[in-house]
């Protein structure tokens, strides 16, 4: 007794069905890729960002504390420090 093996057409189909899925997948995986290179840019932006922040608060801090050294009061002191006169 013969066995007789015959190809069935579904077997092809099934190949390049899942071919078309991998292609699928690797797009999904640079573009999830791409996004995460995206958010950590914009995340060391925000980073720079408080930097700079507080920077400033500091130069702002010491320019009040040294307005109310001169006998200015605090609103006076926050005020010139503004840039109001």
């Amino acid at each position: 007794m013969q066995i007789r093996r015959f190809k069935m057409p579904e077997e092809k189909k099934e190949f390049k069905k899942c071919s078309r899925k991998k292609k699928i997948m690797v797009a999904y995986g640079f573009i999830q890729l791409g996004s995460s290179f995206v958010s950590a840019i914009a995340l060391a932006a925000i980073a720079f960002g408080f930097c700079s922040i507080k920077k400033e608060s500091k130069v702002f801090n010491s320019c009040v504390a040294e307005i109310v050294e001169n006998g200015s009061t605090n609103p006076e002191a926050v005020r010139y420090c503004n840039g109001g006169n």
